[in-house]
């Protein structure tokens, strides 16, 4: 039986398993393996490299060889894994190559959610995902159909990639317009009176927000596209960008045996069902957490190297904050739990928003935050009231 552990996904979270289990273990054997070219780059920089003038090329921080080397390991890239044989304990590649495992995990990530849109130019809608996404996405910003720069883009989602996306598309002079069906951006992240002045901000940049409404057929009109919404109104664009949710990849996990749920299920110390089978980052769904950030992996990869290594630990959950990467107004917002019974209560003043959700039962216990402007420094003090996700 091999002693290798092999980590299906080179995004942050199956990277950041490598380093951390090297860390721990300076002898395992690690396979790293994955759909694309397997270079290193972080994924959250996808919605703010238009600003910093980054291209595909310059995303890429190590090469594939590269962090082969940083790891002491093997990294397989433009790999398709066709099949698991639990009990084998073996995994068999597009290529007809068979790895053996020790121990194996899914850091499949997601996919984004596609909507059933109708019309001649449905297939024509893009969405930003991983660095060859944001490579299709550039280029069409350079030429539209029509051969000339885009001008203007219609961008499915008010929600935190929307918002993200919007901001970044005004330093390439671009006057975004946001769709959603919610009737404010963040609307389920932020209480309304945040949710309105991070509107403002972005309006004032030049991005224009059409709320109630979302996308029903996308067809060719000119050298651009028509809109054609929900409401029966249409929006003239030259491009489409889809930011509406990701949705876990759980195929692979469901054809090894792996239970799922919302994403691939898994216990605090990142196990699944399957003995030897353990998953991490967007896919993972830890006892009913399922958080596509980048705080959770982390936590997720050192907890999950230690239990490789022979130490099993349990992930723990703090409080972790999310920054909204919004230049035009500074946010970071650390949600309270789902259906938690309390109220927000909002300070705001023109340059700083504080906003604090508090319990029910005790105005005094804090919940969840979200701060503005130049509130969003206290982000560490705020977080140290929260209570732990998973202590």
């Amino acid at each position: 039986m091999s002693e290798a552990v092999v980590i299906i996904g080179s995004g942050l979270a199956g990277y950041n398993v490598a380093r951390e289990l090297r860390k721990a273990d300076a002898n395992v054997p690690i396979v790293v393996v994955s759909r694309d070219h397997a270079g290193f780059y972080s994924k959250p920089m996808l919605s703010n490299a238009l600003a910093g003038k980054k291209t595909a090329a310059t995303l890429v921080m190590k090469t594939a060889e590269k962090m082969a080397e940083d790891i002491k390991g093997r990294v397989i890239g433009n790999a398709e894994v066709t099949g698991i044989d639990t009990e084998a304990r073996t995994l068999t590649l597009a290529s007809g190559e068979v790895l053996p495992y020790r121990d194996l995990v899914l850091a499949l990530g997601a996919d984004p959610i596609r909507l059933p849109l109708k019309g001649d130019a449905a297939d024509t809608v893009l969405s930003v995902n991983d660095l060859d996404d944001f490579a299709k996405f550039a280029e069409a910003l350079d030429a539209a159909a029509g051969g000339l720069p885009v001008k203007r883009v219609a961008i499915l989602g008010a929600g935190l990639i929307g918002c993200e996306f919007a901001n970044d598309l005004l330093h390439r002079g671009i006057e975004p317009t946001v769709l959603d069906l919610a009737d404010r951006v963040l609307s389920r992240l932020l209480p309304p009176e945040a949710s309105q002045l991070l509107q403002d901000k972005l309006q004032a940049g030049g991005t224009s927000f059409r709320f109630g409404v979302g996308a029903s057929s996308i067809d060719k009109a000119g050298n651009g596209l028509k809109v054609t919404l929900s409401d029966g109104n249409t929006l003239e664009t030259d491009l489409v960008l889809s930011a509406i949710g990701l949705k876990p990849r759980t195929h692979l996990a469901t054809q090894a045996g792996v239970l799922t749920g919302r994403g691939v299920m898994v216990n605090r110390e990142l196990a699944t069902n399957v003995p030897h089978i353990y998953a991490v980052g967007d896919c993972a769904e830890v006892e009913g957490h399922l958080l596509p950030y980048v705080m959770p992996l982390m936590q997720q990869a050192r907890a999950l190297a230690a239990t490789l290594s022979g130490k099993p630990t349990p992930v723990a959950y703090p409080a972790m904050p999310v920054v909204v990467k919004t230049p035009a107004w500074p946010t970071v917002v650390c949600p309270p739990p789902a259906n938690a019974a309390g109220q927000w209560v909002v300070t705001s003043t023109e340059e700083a928003v504080e906003a604090r959700f508090t319990a029910a039962d005790n105005p005094e216990q804090l919940l969840g935050f979200a701060l503005q402007g130049k509130a969003v420094t206290q982000r560490q003090a705020m977080a140290a009231l929260v209570p732990a996700i998973l202590a």
